[in-house]
């Protein structure tokens, strides 16, 4: 069943998002189980919302290719994550 990740996280930045993107390369190496991954920024504050098969395939994927990415990038602190059962999802085509 697909989930949906929210995520929040004090104290990250946009840099230091760039900084993850690039390390990891998620857009390039689309992670097994990936759907959809938007990210914004409030004052002082990171925000994910992202789409997945299963939670079994993020936290592969946190494990195998995040976390040591956020040692790198020395993240500091540990996001607020949630998991909810999607009940539909659905992404526009862009080209």
């Amino acid at each position: 069943m697909a989930v949906v990740l929210s995520l929040r996280w004090a104290g990250v930045t946009p840099e230091q998002y760039d900084a993850m993107l690039e390390a990891v390369r998620w857009e390039e190496r689309v992670p097994d189980g990936l759907v959809l991954h938007v990210a914004w920024f409030e004052p002082g504050a990171m925000h994910v919302t992202d789409v997945w098969n299963a939670e079994e395939d993020f936290q592969q994927f946190f494990a195998t290719r995040l976390a040591p990415a956020v040692q790198e990038v020395g993240l500091a602190g540990q996001p607020e994550v949630r998991f909810s059962p999607a009940h539909r999802h659905y992404v526009a085509s862009t080209g």
